[in-house]
């Protein structure tokens, strides 16, 4: 798969005949239809100068949630994973742990019954991994585990669990004068840790849900450091809170996959002039999984209701696209 490193775009030489298939179709993973065809038309419109839907570029802001949307999200949230992991690496400096929810049920090998205490057990298991460090020593810690951790069901690291298909939407947007965010319910630090080299998108272009920081002098070195309290979930009505905070512009089009986009989606194609809201439906049990109304992680109801009243783009993942990860084989 084609990385972006220190600001270049390097290309495996397995890809460099699909360069003149690209340019002709930059969709290519995109099944021929309705769905593919009214994102062409969309930004074919948006940038044609002269035209009655033209919108200029310093104003073609586009936005896409992480999980579920840019990458998996079962069995677990990644980051969720991530966390585990990381209690299990510190148990050793903690022997309370043992007899702690929801430390106790992870180091059980139960992670679904340390969950059951809710958002609770979850901060406090986000404060006991995620703060305490400065963000640089919280980002090298997210590298090595994504450097070395492997899915549990297809065995690859966790940045190829990524849709190709949105991997060329970004591209072709980008191409086409768009700016695109990250706008997602995961972590900000988390999420900027690989952002760049998996989806080009750099960390200034990532909005996410963050820890508040303080200002700290370390070794003589100035540092912000991590600490145990929220600062912003961006999640549900926290998403245009954090579009409005962090990125100043209304976006023009919205990419979700749950009811935790559904404000978003509404924020971005209620504005005024041309607006595009494209909500990813999971339905490809063979490739990937099945799921939407019944699911612990990811849940799409109400925004899959309002989708057809909202006029928003469905993508039926089963029907729509041709393949989903890049590591299928074509």
């Amino acid at each position: 798969m084609a990385r972006i490193w220190g600001g270049i775009l390097l290309i495996p030489v397995y890809l460099l005949a699909t360069l003149p298939a690209l340019a002709a179709d930059p969709l290519r993973s995109w099944t021929d239809g309705p769905t593919k065809d009214a994102i062409m038309e969309f930004v074919a419109n948006v940038t044609k100068e002269g035209g009655p839907e033209y919108i200029p570029p310093e104003e073609r802001i586009a936005v896409f949630d992480n999980d579920g949307t840019l990458w998996a999200e079962k069995p677990l949230y990644f980051q969720l994973i991530y966390a585990m992991d990381m209690v299990r690496d510190m148990a050793p400096d903690h022997p309370d742990w043992e007899k702690q929810e929801p430390f106790a049920s992870i180091l059980d090998g139960d992670p679904r019954k340390a969950l059951v205490g809710g958002k609770p057990a979850l901060m406090k298991l986000m404060a006991a991994t995620h703060s305490g460090m400065t963000g640089n020593e919280f980002q090298e810690s997210v590298s090595k585990w994504l450097a070395t951790a492997r899915h549990p069901k297809y065995k690859e690291p966790y940045t190829e669990m990524v849709y190709q298909p949105m991997l060329e939407l970004l591209r072709h947007l980008r191409a086409n004068g768009f700016k695109t965010f990250i706008v997602s319910g995961g972590g900000v630090d988390f999420i900027r840790a690989f952002a760049r080299e998996v989806y080009g998108i750099p960390p200034d272009q990532v909005v996410g849900s963050s820890l508040k920081a303080e200002y700290q002098v370390k070794d003589g070195k100035p540092s912000l450091v991590k600490l145990p309290e929220i600062n912003l979930i961006d999640d549900k009505e926290g998403k245009p809170v954090g579009i409005y905070q962090y990125i100043g512009r209304r976006p023009i089009f919205a990419v979700g996959n749950s009811d935790g986009d559904l404000q978003m989606l509404e924020y971005t194609t209620d504005g005024e002039g041309p607006r595009f809201g494209l909500l990813l439906h999971h339905t490809d049990s063979r490739r990937e999984w099945a799921y939407d109304r019944d699911s612990e992680v990811g849940r799409l109801d109400k925004a899959l209701k309002l989708a057809p009243e909202k006029g928003w783009t469905v993508i039926d993942m089963q029907d729509d696209w041709r393949m989903v990860f890049p590591f299928e084989k074509q």
